[in-house]
C-alpha cells in the first residue's frame, strides 16, 4: 500500500529526508573503494542511506555490481564463510553451471565447492568438502578482492548485522583473517564492504576496540536530521491527504522521538488514520498512546531482564546524573561501590540499552524506550 509515511522498509526519493552530505560523503567513499562502517540504532536510517547512495551514484553513471546479506542468525565461522562466498559467486551467477564454474575457478584447491545435490535441495551456492582450514579461510577472504580485480568490475558487499559476529564461539576466529585480508588487498580499488551494524557497542568493540581494522575502515555516521526539515516532511504529507496539523505540535514530536526516523513514521502513520480533517493534540496523544501499546511488550521485557542495579543506573541516566561513581548518586540510586558501576554499565551496554557519548555522557539508546521508562515505568509526573 502507497503511503506517505513509510516505516516497514527503507526509503529513497522524496521520502528519504535530509543527511544529504550523508549521501555524498559515503558516495565519494564507495567511489573510491573504501571499506564502510555503518554503525547505528536500529530502524534510524542505515539501510534507507546506502540505497539513496547507490541511487544517486546510478544517476551519475557510475557502474557497479551489489551484493548483500544480513550476519543476524550466523552463528559459526563455517556459516559465516559460506554465505559471503555464495553471496559474491551469486553476484558474478545465475545458474548452476556458471556456480560450479566460478568455485572452480576462484576457489580450487580449497574445501568449499559447488554442489549440485546441496544447490537442488536448499539452493546453497558453496558447501564444504571437508573440515574448514586456514588455507581456506584465507581464500575466501580474499575472493571480493580477486573477483573484482579479474573482472574488471567494481564490486560493493553489504553485510547487515554485523555485530552479530560479537556472538560467535570465537569472533577473532572470522575477525582476524577478514583484517588481513583488507590489509594485504589495500591497493585494489574495485572492491568495498559496507559494515552495517545496529548493535551500537558490539560495532564500537570490533571496530575500535582493538586495533585489527586500524586505518582500514572509514565510519559514516548519520548526520541528525534537522528538526524543521523533518515536521515539514510530515506536514506535506498531511497536506496531501487534506489534512492540517500545527507545525509546532509536529516539532514536538519529533523532538520526543529524537528526530528517530521510523518512530516518527510509525507515527505519522497512526495520525493519519486516525483523521479525516483537523489533527489536534489530544489526537497526536492519542496516537502516542498506539504507538507505545505496540512496542510496551518489548520494552516490558527489556526490563524485565534487569537486575536491580541496572533498573537504578537507568534511572539515575533518566533523572540526568552523568556521573555514577560519586558517593552521594551511589548512595541515592542504591549502586552499592564504584566498581560494581563498572559492571552495571558495562552490563547494560552489553544488552544494547544504554551507550556513552564523546563526552562520555550515558544515553538510553532508544528514544521510545526512554520516554517510556520515564513515564510508565518510573512514574515521572512531568514526563
Amino acid at each position: 500500500m502507497d503511503t506517505y509515511f513509510p516505516y516497514s522498509q527503507y526509503v529513497t526519493g522524496r521520502n528519504f529526508v535530509g543527511r544529504r552530505s550523508d549521501v555524498t560523503l559515503l558516495g565519494n567513499l564507495l567511489t573510491q573503494s573504501e571499506h564502510v562502517v555503518l554503525s547505528e540504532p536500529p530502524k534510524t536510517g542505515k539501510t534507507s542511506l546506502v540505497q539513496q547512495a547507490l541511487y544517486a551514484l546510478r544517476v551519475k553513471n557510475v557502474t557497479f555490481s551489489v551484493g548483500q546479506f544480513s550476519a543476524l542468525n550466523i552463528r559459526t565461522r563455517e556459516a559465516f564463510l559460506l554465505r559471503l562466498g555464495s553471496t559474491l559467486l551469486r553476484m558474478a551467477g545465475s545458474t548452476p553451471a556458471e556456480y560450479a564454474d566460478l568455485a572452480q575457478r576462484y576457489l580450487e584447491g580449497t574445501h568449499f565447492v559447488f554442489d549440485p545435490v546441496a544447490y537442488e535441495a536448499d539452493g546453497s551456492i558453496l558447501s564444504l568438502s571437508w573440515e574448514l582450514e586456514e588455507a581456506d579461510v584465507s581464500a575466501l577472504m580474499n575472493l571480493p578482492f580477486r573477483m573484482a580485480q579479474e573482472r574488471g568490475d567494481r564490486l560493493i558487499l553489504i553485510i547487515d548485522e554485523f555485530h552479530c559476529l560479537s556472538m560467535l564461539e570465537d569472533p577473532d576466529s572470522v575477525l582476524r583473517p577478514l583484517s588481513n585480508s583488507l590489509k594485504e588487498n589495500r591497493e585494489n580499488r574495485r572492491f568495498s564492504y559496507i559494515f552495517c551494524g545496529s548493535g551500537v557497542n558490539a560495532m564500537h568493540e570490533i571496530f575500535h576496540g582493538s586495533l585489527l581494522f586500524n586505518r582500514l575502515v572509514e565510519r559514516v555516521k548519520l548526520s541528525p536530521v534537522d528538526e524543521l526539515e523533518m515536521s515539514d516532511y510530515i506536514l506535506r504529507g498531511f497536506t496531501s491527504a487534506g489534512k492540517v496539523v500545527e507545525k509546532e505540535l509536529l516539532q514536538g514530536a519529533c523532538r520526543l522521538f529524537r528526530g528517530h526516523l521510523w518512530y516518527i513514521n510509525h507515527f505519522a502513520s497512526i495520525c493519519d488514520g486516525m483523521t479525516r480533517g483537523y489533527l489536534m493534540e489530544p489526537g497526536l496523544v492519542d496516537a502516542l498512546g498506539c504507538l507505545i501499546s505496540v512496542h510496551e511488550p518489548r520494552f516490558a521485557d527489556i526490563v524485565g531482564n534487569l537486575t536491580t542495579h541496572q533498573v537504578n543506573l537507568l534511572r539515575a541516566t533518566v533523572d540526568g546524573v552523568s556521573r555514577f561513581s560519586s558517593a552521594d548518586v551511589i548512595r541515592r540510586y542504591g549502586l552499592n561501590s564504584s566498581a560494581n558501576v563498572k559492571r552495571v554499565k558495562d552490563a547494560l551496554m552489553k544488552k544494547e540499552v544504554l551507550l556513552f557519548d564523546e563526552d562520555d555522557k550515558p544515553v538510553i539508546i532508544d528514544p521510545l524506550f526512554e520516554y517510556w521508562l520515564r513515564k510508565y515505568y518510573f512514574e515521572i509526573k512531568d514526563a
